[in-house]
């Protein structure tokens, strides 16, 4: 006999979002070292105190930004879909199942208008990348990566070493492109 799982979809369960995350994924190693809080500080001078709507947690927005890097997730939208049903993501984030995520746009206008002409960005990864390193995290060891499509070659003794630098500002500038191709796509203005 047949069974449908249509019902299920229909269904509530109680669950919690800590027990669906992994005990050994990525992001909680992260999580347990790094502590994003100087965050606040950092940004408090680009935020207005008393004006306008509650403004998005700056660490929310930040550690969005940080996945999108860190997974190399290079649009903003996609980036907000991904966020939506990843568990690990929401949970990273400190967002609960049913909490809204902040729309890409959201991340988009803080960065280019907010944040613009700021080094911000390079000085939250940097603080990032001294305390990883303080947790042995991240070492001074070579990586060597090869991104391209060709037949595999997987002789241990015969490799090459390159050094590739890559830094936050590249990710931005990938950002601000996807957004203005996204916005041609869909007949905005620039």
């Amino acid at each position: 006999m047949l069974r449908s799982n249509r019902e299920k979809q229909q269904s509530y369960e109680f669950v919690s979002i800590e027990e669906l995350v992994p005990q050994d994924h990525l992001l909680r190693k992260v999580d347990k070292y790094i502590d994003f809080s100087f965050i606040d500080d950092k940004v408090r001078p680009l935020y207005c105190a008393d004006n306008g709507r509650p403004a998005i947690d700056p660490v929310v927005l930040f550690k969005m930004i940080f996945l999108g890097y860190f997974y190399g997730i290079r649009s903003e939208r996609q980036l907000e879909r991904e966020i939506q049903t990843n568990l690990a993501y929401r949970w990273f984030l400190g967002l609960g199942l049913t909490d809204k995520v902040p729309d890409h746009s959201t991340i988009s206008w803080n960065r280019r208008t907010r944040f613009k002409d700021t080094d911000i960005f390079q000085e939250i990864f940097d603080e990032i990348v001294l305390q990883a390193i303080s947790h042995k995290m991240v070492g001074g060891r070579v990586l060597i990566t090869d991104s391209t499509h060709v037949k595999a070659n997987a002789n241990k003794h015969h490799y090459t070493k390159q050094e590739v630098l890559q830094n936050t500002k590249d990710y931005i500038d990938e950002l601000n492109e996807a957004v203005t191709e996204d916005r041609k796509a869909h007949g905005k203005k620039a």
